[in-house]
């Protein structure tokens, strides 16, 4: 949030900057045209994207499934289509690339981050379900804490534990 008095100065020079491009290499008549199909075509993704992620949403709670992976589908692919409809061509780049599959999933990895990051792990548990963990075998040491002049004593290690993690 600090950096938004610089970003959008600077977003408003890229999209004069991409604008006056385009129009160079296909004429500015030519520019609006294809300026103006990509906002209407963001505005109709819009709407889909919106409905798509409620039915989801709908779906997952009504099969007791946690509805986080949807919700987060669905913000990405919404914040996408926003980007799209947002008169610009660097927007509309950055706004496809939202919503091809390649970019919707690292987007949506780094939305569960922020979540998990911001909302603590038993929120996001809740969200977006139990959470996959790797547990690394090593040589463990008990050491014993009544008796410091003891040396430790070494265990073998023990095999790991596939599950998950539940509350």
């Amino acid at each position: 949030m600090a950096y938004l008095p610089f970003v959008f100065p600077l977003l408003a020079v890229a999209e004069i900057s991409a604008f006056v491009a385009v129009a160079h290499l296909i004429g500015a008549g030519w520019a609006f045209l294809l300026l103006a199909a990509i906002t209407l075509a963001g505005f109709s993704l819009l709407r889909r994207e919106g409905i798509r992620g409620w039915r989801a949403f709908q779906q997952a709670a009504a099969a007791g499934r946690p509805p986080g992976a949807e919700v987060t589908n669905s913000l990405v692919g919404l914040g996408g289509a926003l980007l799209l409809a947002l008169p610009g061509f660097v927007t509309g780049v950055a706004g496809l690339l939202l919503l091809l599959p390649p970019g919707r999933g690292l987007a949506r990895g780094g939305v569960e981050r922020f979540a998990t990051r911001r909302l603590g792990g038993g929120v996001t548990g809740d969200l977006f379900g139990p959470r996959k963990v790797r547990v690394r075998v090593d040589d463990p040491t008990v050491v014993n804490s009544s008796v410091a002049d003891e040396p430790p004593v070494r265990r073998e290690p023990a095999a790991a534990i596939e599950g998950e993690i539940v509350r």
